[in-house]
């Protein structure tokens, strides 16, 4: 299918997501791809319950909260989202005309300008390597076998098997306590490389509709015509235990590369994009890169930096695609509530 637009992003997490946003103020269309499932990026996948401290007007803000929050920022602009596929080819259309980006499952978008906020580069999860784990995967409603979870309501009455021993895997266990009929949390170990506090909270509910299941690594999946029915894990010893579930969440953390962004023709530096700082244009007319995957002297990577990056990127496009003509700029304070 071919979609046309404005502008694509590539990359979901908050500084995309805040492009999106501003790009809307300046009467730009978005569409967005990201190669994780869900949108929020690091935030959602890593440390959805852990406190972030450095977001103007928020003393404490969850990385869910903050999502979620940025998520209902950019609504009024209707991006178009596409999920769980990642840009695999980028060519330039005639005439100045844009470019043309082809997805891994086959969407083609015509955008006239394009900006990645990839982060560290495209990001996907580590798989457990489990026999016909791939039959398992790429389903919804909190069933199958999952890397993230989109929403914590999907898995009301479910049987979960929780995998990590991170701060991603403990945080949804807390988030989840309560929503799911019952979470078994296997690690390989009795020890855990999450906060201290976390942990401590994980350990209070062992046996209170949780059960730690140590020291204990994933064997085999059991089920049925792709429906998950259990997880079988076994010990060092080569003790087996059977857990029935309609879940297996695994949290062994996220790769990232740059992928197909270092075949485009860009400069590339130490696997980040050199960026003119005034505008966050790279070496290519047209493509724009902001958050971590950008650089330039003096980059400080924080999410506050990105959103700047993201303003500034949205106000540069403006007359590019207007035929040069400058942008009158207002404040959202006079030119009012998006959407109204």
């Amino acid at each position: 299918m071919l979609h046309k637009t404005d502008i694509a992003v590539i990359g979901a997490g908050p500084v995309g997501l805040f492009a999106v946003f501003e790009c809307g103020m300046v009467g730009l269309k978005c569409h967005v791809i990201d190669a994780l499932d869900a949108i929020g990026g690091q935030c959602s996948a890593l440390y959805p319950e852990k406190p972030i401290y450095d977001i103007p007007g928020f003393p404490k803000i969850s990385g869910a909260g903050l999502v979620e929050n940025l998520e209902a920022q950019a609504a009024p602009f209707a991006p178009d989202y596409h999920l769980g596929q990642r840009v695999d080819k980028l060519e330039h259309l005639p005439a100045e005309a844009g470019f043309r980006l082809t997805t891994s499952k086959g969407v083609v978008i015509e955008a006239r300008a394009v900006i990645i906020a990839a982060g560290a580069g495209a990001f996907g999860p580590n798989r457990p390597p489990l026999p016909g784990i791939e039959a398992y995967e790429g389903q919804h409603g909190g069933s199958g076998v999952q890397y993230l979870v989109r929403r914590a309501e999907e898995y009301r009455g479910k049987r979960i098997v929780i995998a990590g021993g991170g701060d991603s895997a403990i945080d949804w266990a807390l988030m989840l306590h309560g929503i799911a009929a019952h979470i078994d949390f296997v690690h390989r170990r009795d020890q855990f490389r999450a906060a201290p506090d976390s942990v401590a909270r994980l350990r209070a509910l062992n046996g209170q509709g949780l059960d730690i299941v140590v020291p204990y690594q994933l064997d085999t999946l059991e089920g049925e015509n792709g429906r998950l029915q259990a997880v079988v894990v076994k010990s060092l010893e080569g003790e087996t235990k059977r857990l029935p579930a309609d879940a297996l969440l695994a949290f062994f953390g996220l790769r990232s590369e740059l992928g197909p962004i270092a075949q485009w023709g860009l400069e590339i530096e130490r696997h980040h994009v050199p960026v003119d700082p005034a505008t966050c244009q790279t070496s290519l007319p047209g493509i724009f890169a902001i958050g971590d995957i950008a650089t330039y002297p003096g980059k400080l990577k924080l999410i506050l930096t990105g959103f700047a990056e993201a303003a500034s990127a949205a106000h540069a496009i403006y007359p590019l695609l207007h035929g040069g003509q400058p942008l009158h700029f207002e404040y959202s304070t006079s030119k009012g509530k998006p959407g109204a």
